[in-house]
């Protein structure tokens, strides 16, 4: 039996697994629950326990394991393994590599999720694996990471790469971190359903407020594809938002000089409608050499991206190795 890794993605609600051999392709994948009661106090034990029953239910023997790979949420310490934070978990100076090792007897390592996301974007996705790479995802809230020469990007503490909390309105809404006008509370689904329901309000006779009037609510699908239907009041939300997110790719862009954009998550879905209106906001705000070596793109992986990530950064961590 070829070695694997085991790829483990934690979310609020469920914890992605996955058995993944040394080329990146997934040999298995599940699911289970996240338990968040008790300060999520059961979480390694189930995941555990999970990983023991598939390798059971596989035929594959721990011998055949090379090590755990484990995305979390919140501020993590990826050098000692440690969650400092995770809200919607419940974890506070959490020691997760050093609980999990102790039930497996594996070598456990530990990233933020969204860092892990951008691992396996670059590794088996649309980074091709190059050396410097922006990623953001555009979900309920805006994540992202960052890969400068080859290396995930992680800071003093573990806080680099927090894409969604920088300023790009300083009166703007305040966000879930306390501060005003974060790009996540413009660009998220969440900020651009903002945007939207602020717009039915100036102008009722709109296609937008038709659309809520039917549905008693709307989504940034909505947004997108009423701008594609020529609605002047989606068109300008749509404008707005990959103006700002070009300005801020932009100005992260001067910093890192990347050679790949990935832009993921589900607003992501709006596909090329969204990455032209980013690119062209790029193209005007940001210097014209870092442009030209700059591609932006849509991230391929979904919701594997996690696992696979994953699991490179046992293979990154055992190996000593980089993009």
């Amino acid at each position: 039996m070829k070695e694997l890794m085991i790829g483990v993605d934690i979310g609020g609600t469920t914890i992605k697994l996955g058995f993944i051999d040394l080329d990146g392709k997934i040999i298995d994948k599940w699911e289970i629950p996240t338990n968040t009661s008790s300060q999520g106090a059961t979480i390694v034990q189930d995941l555990w326990d999970s990983i023991q029953d598939q390798l059971s239910k596989s035929n594959i023997t721990k011998a055949n394991i090379k090590g755990i790979g484990v995305g979390a949420p919140g501020f993590i310490d990826g050098k000692n393994g440690i969650v400092h934070e995770a809200v919607n978990i419940g974890w506070k100076d959490f020691n997760l590599a050093s609980d999990l090792t102790a039930l497996s007897d594996l070598p456990v390592f530990v990233e933020n999720d969204a860092n892990i996301a951008v691992l396996g974007e670059n590794w088996k996705g649309a980074g091709n694996q190059a050396k410097n790479v922006i990623a953001i995802t555009l979900g309920t809230g805006v994540g992202g990471g960052i890969i400068a020469n080859g290396m995930i990007l992680n800071g003093e503490n573990g806080t680099a790469g927090e894409i969604g909390h920088i300023t790009v309105e300083r009166d703007g809404y305040t966000c879930n971190c306390g501060r005003k006008g974060c790009l996540e509370t413009v660009t998220s689904a969440t900020g651009i359903v903002r945007q939207g329901m602020k717009a039915i309000e100036k102008e009722p006779t709109s296609l937008l407020n038709k659309t809520y009037q039917e549905k008693g609510a709307i989504t940034s699908k909505d947004i997108f594809d009423l701008a594609n239907q020529g609605d002047q009041v989606c068109i300008n939300i749509v404008e707005r938002t990959t103006d700002i997110l070009g300005f801020a790719i932009a100005n992260m862009a001067t910093i890192i000089n990347p050679s790949k954009v990935l832009v993921g998550g589900g607003v992501s879905k709006a596909g090329n409608q969204l990455i032209a209106g980013i690119n062209d906001a790029f193209v005007k705000y940001a210097l014209p050499r870092i442009s030209e070596a700059c591609e932006i793109k849509i991230a391929q992986l979904g919701n594997d991206a996690g696992i696979i990530g994953a699991a490179y950064l046992v293979k990154q961590k055992l190996n000593n190795i980089t993009f």
